[in-house]
């Protein structure tokens, strides 16, 4: 007597499926944290170009110690129209030489970081402020070197100290 097999239909189909929405559900998290790691070097990028020129800044107030003495970066936040005055034949007044000093700075800024403002002044607690308020407060020894930035509509800032 010869039994009949049956051989079940659409088994091995089913398998597939499964197989298929493993991978594709894989590939998903996969792709969510290339994502996630591309958004964290993003931050990290502009992190690094306010750091750099952060302390881009704090070189350009240490080559004028005699304006820092004057008070001239005492107050910096609103940058005036930088004077032409300062060339290899006719040298800048410490005046001159901060306002120059920042325009340049400051249009750096606006150039590297998205949404970018700074600020150089005289605070006693430096760790504050925003791009539209630095809260620079002019007093204490400290100089801070505010740089603002927007990442993904929050505004993320970095403050260096100069003491100098």
């Amino acid at each position: 007597m010869r039994r009949a097999s049956r051989t079940p239909h659409g088994f091995a189909m089913i398998e597939v499926l499964v197989s298929v929405v493993i991978l594709a559900v894989a590939a998903l998290g996969y792709a969510a944290l290339q994502l996630r790691g591309l958004s964290a070097n993003s931050s990290a990028m502009w992190r690094s170009k306010a750091t750099v020129l952060a302390y881009e800044a704090a070189d350009r107030v240490r080559a004028n110690l005699p304006g820092v003495t004057a008070g001239q970066y005492s107050l910096l936040v609103t940058p005036s129209t930088a004077t032409s005055a300062c060339t290899l034949t006719n040298v800048c007044s410490t005046t001159q030489m901060a306002a120059r000093d920042f325009v340049q700075w400051r249009t750096a800024v606006l150039n590297a970081l998205p949404g970018g403002s700074g600020a150089i002044c005289l605070d006693s607690s430096a760790d504050d402020g925003t791009a539209a308020a630095p809260a620079c407060d002019g007093t204490g020894s400290q100089i801070a070197i505010k740089v603002f930035w927007s990442e993904r509509g929050t505004e993320s800032r970095f403050v260096n100290v100069v003491r100098p």
